[in-house]
C-alpha cells in the first residue's frame, strides 16, 4: 500500500502528469507516458529505465 499523501504529490517524471496506483501489480501507472513504474519494498522507483512500457489496445 502506498501512502495517499505521497500519491497525491507524485507525478510521472516524463509527462509531469499524476500517477495512478495499481495495487495488484504494485506499480504507479502513467497513462500519459504509457509506462508503469515499479514499487519495490514500498518505495516508488520513478526511473524511466526501470519503467515497464504499457501495450496500447484499441
Amino acid at each position: 500500500m502506498i501512502d495517499a499523501w505521497l500519491l497525491e504529490r507524485l507525478v510521472c517524471p516524463v509527462s509531469r502528469r499524476p500517477l495512478v496506483y495499481d495495487e495488484a501489480a504494485q506499480e504507479l501507472v502513467s497513462d500519459a507516458a504509457g509506462v508503469a513504474y515499479p514499487i519495490r519494498d514500498g518505495v516508488p522507483v520513478l526511473l524511466i529505465e526501470q519503467a515497464r512500457v504499457l501495450i496500447a489496445t484499441g
